[in-house]
């Protein structure tokens, strides 16, 4: 397909630049394949994991999830390669010589780097949450110890605008919580009703809660009305599996999937729920990334260096992984509370917007 205002350059640089990119995939991928059998294989002989299982559940669905999570870093060190390749054989000297400006040697890069963040982003949102749920299935069978705390304490939740609920304890193996209450106000604060019961327990076969032994006591102004039961069916937001689940489980959801528990989430009143905004915001932060990165090796390979391809590949791997280190750092101080989540996950990317211009207006010319 031929893209109006492109030139054979262009389309060689793309095809330099995108051959590269999966390329260092493959290569990496291997590689972190290779390691990460080696460290899991006393798990999986001992829990007689079938092979079978190892190549399609987990291996098949490991490799595009580590693949779109470091794609940044194959990104930068694509750029850094082949571009130091061609400074090194004076391939750039001749474009800038024959009158391709530096601005218009940033077209087949951008189209690159927008092909990729498309790419990256359509998989994390829509391909890899699938992928996912069946890798971590695995991962609890044959990898993993105590998936869960099958005991929780002193557990609040809001279930419905103005409803809360209050169990002592809950425990995920009986689906089953001790000393249950739940509360209703009005919108001005006021209680409405309080229920209160020993325990409550799902029942699989009506898909309903159970709250056994209960009484309830409803006010009316300065009247109270107290009703009792033994049994009462109820439906509420909440499920046996929210107690169950773990933080990660957000990376099995498509982007219309997260946002669903995100609202449910907060409906509820969970806590940490800074993990899952920084999942939400991150999926729209990292192909932004692609474009920083690209610039910031675009403007380091692009010149021939005393040290060599070696020396230019070196200081990329080191703003690359500085990149990636910086990124983590950030989200840990969100998790704690203290950063918001939108503001921790672009934080490396502003950070490094800044270094890209400022590489950008010292480039070679």
């Amino acid at each position: 397909m031929n893209i109006p205002g492109l030139k054979i350059i262009d389309y060689y640089i793309i095809k330099k630049f995108l051959g590269t990119f999966f390329f260092a995939i493959v290569l990496i991928m291997g590689i972190a394949i290779v390691f990460d059998f080696a460290e899991k294989l006393d798990e999986f002989l001992e829990k007689e994991a079938p092979m079978k299982a190892i190549i399609f559940d987990y291996y098949l669905n490991f490799t595009p999830y580590f693949a779109v999570l470091f794609s940044p870093l194959f990104t930068f060190i694509a750029v850094i390669f082949f571009t130091s390749k061609l400074a090194y054989n004076t391939e750039i000297i001749a474009m800038l010589s024959n009158g391709f400006s530096f601005n218009r040697l940033l077209v087949p890069y951008f189209i690159s780097a927008l092909i990729i963040a498309a790419f990256t982003f359509g998989l994390n949102n829509f391909v890899i949450p699938r992928a996912n749920e069946v890798r971590l299935e695995f991962e609890e069978m044959y990898y993993r110890d105590h998936p869960v705390r099958y005991t929780q304490k002193n557990i609040h939740k809001q279930v419905f605008p103005n409803v809360y609920i209050y169990m002592e304890s809950y425990s995920n193996l009986a689906n089953r919580g001790y000393k249950f209450s739940m509360e209703e106000f009005d919108d001005d604060g006021q209680l409405l009703s309080k229920l209160m019961s020993d325990f409550i327990i799902w029942d699989s076969t009506i898909h309903k809660w159970v709250i056994s032994n209960y009484y309830i006591r409803r006010f009316d102004g300065l009247e109270e009305k107290i009703e009792t039961g033994r049994r009462l069916d109820t439906t509420l937001t909440i499920f046996p599996e929210d107690f169950a689940m773990r933080e990660s489980i957000v990376s099995t959801m498509n982007l219309s999937e997260l946002n669903d528990f995100i609202d449910m989430q907060k409906l509820q009143g969970a806590e940490n729920i800074e993990v899952y905004l920084i999942e939400r915001y991150g999926r729209y932060a990292n192909p932004f990334s692609t474009f920083i990165l690209t610039i910031i090796g675009l403007t380091l390979s692009s010149r021939k260096v005393k040290g060599g391809i070696g020396m230019q590949i070196g200081v990329g791997l080191f703003l690359s992984f500085s990149y990636i280190f910086f990124m983590q750092f950030s989200k840990q101080f969100s998790i704690g509370g203290n950063v918001n989540p939108l503001l921790a996950v672009w934080i490396p990317n502003i950070i490094f917007t800044i270094i890209g211009l400022f590489l950008y207006r010292y480039a070679p010319k």
